[in-house]
């Protein structure tokens, strides 16, 4: 089996501005094509041992299975999260002419 060509990369925070900054760094970078940030989602996961909830807001990339691990690293650094959650959905199917704007957004040798 292939690796998938194009990705949706998913990541969450704890506020509306952390998001932005996120999705403006990525797409400055050329690291995604695009990022969307729905409305806060209420998460409920265990941390360190105790049940939380918290109001996050998601960030979903669109990338390229090229450019994933730069994007990770970045998201890594620019996170403030000691573990953020990021996770790569493969985009299976798509609109060619959606797919070629990714692919040419996230060119590594794109001219910025």
């Amino acid at each position: 089996m292939t690796e998938p060509t194009w990705l949706t990369v998913l990541t969450t925070t704890d506020s509306e501005e952390k998001a932005q900054a996120l999705a403006r760094g990525a797409v400055d970078a050329r690291l995604a094509a695009c990022a969307q940030i729905p409305a806060p989602v209420t998460s409920v996961y265990r941390w360190q041992g105790a049940v939380e909830t918290a109001e996050e807001w998601q960030v979903l990339f669109k990338t390229t299975a090229v450019r994933y691990d730069e994007l990770e690293a970045h998201l890594v650094v620019a996170h403030g999260y000691e573990t953020p959650e990021i996770i790569a959905t493969p985009v299976v199917r798509g609109s060619e002419r959606y797919l070629a704007w990714v692919a040419a957004e996230t060119a590594p040798d794109a001219t910025l």
